[in-house]
């Protein structure tokens, strides 16, 4: 069956990428699948097996992720988040082991900050990014479908099949002010993938609408001060072409469909 790339990644944005819920064709029997296999599979297995006594929280915890994936957080920021917006009072150590079960469930993944040109690691904060979509989106009932988060989250998904350890880059960089005064900034680079010898840099950037937004997205990449591969992905309907920086610009079907 031949499908638009357009209109495969608005369903697997959407939908997910569960055989079951692929294959079937009627969408409102797709929401039922996802609700069930969320709600009734996977949360009630890891409220089971961990015997975790205060279920509510465990979900909305998992919500909160789903909300806010691509983003820096850790447990202390999540407690905290849960005091001042929930009225919740649930400690940080709680928080750490009910990540963990995500995790070891294959229903999310951490990814760690990695400072470039300091070569370490940096353990806190990090992000988390869902293993399915469909499943992300059911739990939050799918009315937050946000495509440059999901977008990003599938981007990462991909590169972990594809072989590649990935992390979040980290530069720091400093400058000068108007005045002379040394400034310093903390850039980002979406995921340093790492396979063997090989290293790619990538920027995740749903469309660039202006020079300015392509500037922003190249910052980081060009201070990096290596000559390994750098990647900006976009679902602008763009050819594939080298910057005159050396970075490469790519439609993200393409990329993905490669």
């Amino acid at each position: 069956m031949n499908v638009e790339p357009s209109m495969a990644w608005r369903d697997y944005m959407f939908y997910g990428g569960i055989p079951m819920v692929v294959m079937e064709k009627d969408e409102r029997l797709k929401v039922e699948m996802l609700h069930q296999l969320v709600h009734e599979t996977y949360l009630t297995d890891i409220i089971n097996r961990n015997r975790v006594k205060n279920d509510a929280d465990l979900e909305e915890l998992f919500k909160l992720l789903a909300s806010t994936i691509g983003s820096l957080t850790n447990p202390t920021k999540l407690s905290n988040t849960f005091k001042s917006e929930k009225k919740v009072d649930i400690n940080s150590w709680t928080i750490k082991n009910y990540i963990d079960y995500f995790i070891d469930s294959f229903l999310l993944s951490r990814a760690i900050r990695y400072d470039i040109k300091g070569k370490r690691y940096i353990d806190t904060p990090c992000k988390y990014y869902f293993s399915d979509m469909g499943l992300r989106n059911a739990l939050l009932d799918f009315r937050q479908v946000e495509p440059t988060h999901l977008m990003e989250n599938i981007l990462y998904n991909y590169l972990l099949e594809q072989g590649y350890g990935v992390d979040v880059g980290v530069l720091q960089h400093y400058s000068k002010d108007s005045n002379g005064k040394t400034q310093r900034s903390v850039l980002e680079i979406d995921f340093v993938c790492n396979r063997g010898s090989e290293r790619v840099y990538m920027q995740s950037a749903y469309s660039l609408p202006d020079d300015e937004k392509l500037k922003q997205e190249q910052r980081s990449l060009t201070l990096t001060g290596d000559s390994f591969s750098k990647w900006i992905l976009t679902t602008d309907n763009i050819p594939t072409h080298q910057l005159e920086n050396g970075i490469t610009l790519m439609n993200v079907f393409d990329y993905l469909l490669r």
